[in-house]
């Protein structure tokens, strides 16, 4: 399960440096394509934190 909840921070991480990487770039195409990155960044963040959140389950960690 860590291995799992570290692929899925690294694919946060690697979203966000292509997203900002592509944003720098600059030119209307790359700002939509910027733009495309970081809703993709969003979702795979929302992933991340469901993923965190059942490791966390499955270790017995948490409130109680």
């Amino acid at each position: 399960m860590k291995i799992l909840v570290a692929l899925a921070v690294l694919a946060v991480a690697v979203i966000l440096g292509f997203g900002l990487m592509t944003l720098f770039q600059g030119g209307e195409e790359n700002r939509l394509r910027s733009n495309k990155l970081m809703q993709l960044r969003i979702l795979a963040q929302a992933v991340a934190i469901v993923i965190i959140l059942i490791a966390l389950w499955l270790a017995g960690v948490g409130p109680g």
